[in-house]
């Protein structure tokens, strides 16, 4: 079905292109869109998980350079029956994560040192088992594509706008060719986010449960997320906003037109499901990935967030960079 609506997705956005390439320059201008969309098209396919990953700065971290992060997402990979992902981190303060990749054999994970500084390794494995599930179910196929066809049709209203206002009236766009592109080119935008269905994310919610055997440390995770995400801005995700669905929960502040990009169920509504599930699993928090990860995160569990070390570009237990100064092994905040 991810198939099926990644085809259709594509398509529409040829057929976007070439009517507004028609609108600015006749039959010519329509086979200069066909073209561009196309190789836009083959493009998104290949690379757009590389372009989102880029857009946020991630760098790829490993067994080396972040062990703990990186062995809690091979230990949940392998309960899942994935091919391991590549392991990304993003230097942001705000608590998040997202999954890409066009299938399980290219897919990569991303979290943001926000949230591996401030939840419990049980919080963290739900978060992770989460993204590990869009993965399985090929989600972010869809879901990485719809971000970079929004993004295209945000371009494209900005070039429309661009070209009406730098040509002479006799020969430019008309104003209902100027209204098309201004007005309906944003419109396309949320029609491409209505694309992703926000029942995916109650159904990625239940199958992270399923890899981690944790749903109250997802449901936990969740509510910090997202008491914390509104709080904290995100630079990068509201410079590009059609990018938002991605993320476990949505990072944009809701100011001016991020509410248009919003395609996630109400927080709550899904900490209701997940409650649902614990008690069909028995409880939720008794079994999983092991008594390990419980006697990790308990005592964190009691640590203020006050006292916990700051974060900070490429600082933190999570693939430490430059810090000649010390030297002994960090074992994160986790134990």
């Amino acid at each position: 079905m991810n198939h099926v609506k990644t085809a259709m997705l594509l398509a529409g956005l040829t057929a976007l292109f070439m009517a507004v390439g028609f609108a600015l320059g006749g039959s010519g201008g329509m086979i200069i869109a066909f073209v561009v969309a196309t190789a836009m098209n083959l493009f998104s396919y290949w690379n757009s998980d590389k372009m989102v990953l880029r857009m946020y700065g991630a760098r790829e971290v490993d067994a080396h350079t972040a062990p703990e992060f990186y062995n809690l997402v091979a230990e949940l990979a392998h309960r899942a029956e994935l091919p391991m992902p590549r392991v990304y981190i993003m230097d942001n303060p705000q608590p998040n994560a997202f999954a890409t990749g066009r299938n399980p054999q290219h897919g990569a994970v991303a979290a943001t040192t926000g949230l591996l500084n401030s939840l419990s390794r049980d919080e963290v494995a739900g978060v992770m088992a989460h993204e590990l599930a869009h993965i399985k179910h090929y989600d972010t196929l869809t879901m990485t594509i719809t971000a970079t066809i929004a993004g295209a049709i945000s371009m494209l209203a900005n070039f429309g706008m661009f070209f009406a206002g730098s040509r002479g009236n006799n020969n430019g766009p008309g104003p209902i060719a100027t209204i098309a592109m201004v007005v309906l080119a944003p419109i396309a935008a949320m029609l491409v986010q209505m694309a992703i269905s926000r029942s995916r994310e109650y159904e990625a919610d239940r199958g992270g449960a399923e890899i981690c055997g944790q749903p109250m440390a997802l449901a936990s995770a969740l509510a910090r997320i997202s008491g914390e995400a509104h709080q904290v801005h995100n630079d990068e995700a509201e410079a590009n906003p059609a990018t938002a669905h991605m993320f476990i929960i949505n990072p944009l502040s809701g100011a001016r037109m991020d509410n248009l990009f919003s395609t996630h169920p109400a927080t709550e509504n899904r900490i209701a499901a997940l409650r649902d599930i614990a008690g069909r699993m028995g409880g939720g928090m008794g079994g999983g990935m092991g008594g390990m990860f419980r006697r990790a995160s308990r005592p964190q569990a009691q640590t203020p967030a006050a006292d916990r070390p700051a974060s900070g570009p490429a600082h933190g237990p999570w693939g430490q960079r430059g810090s000649e100064a010390d030297d002994r092994p960090r074992r994160g905040p986790w134990g």
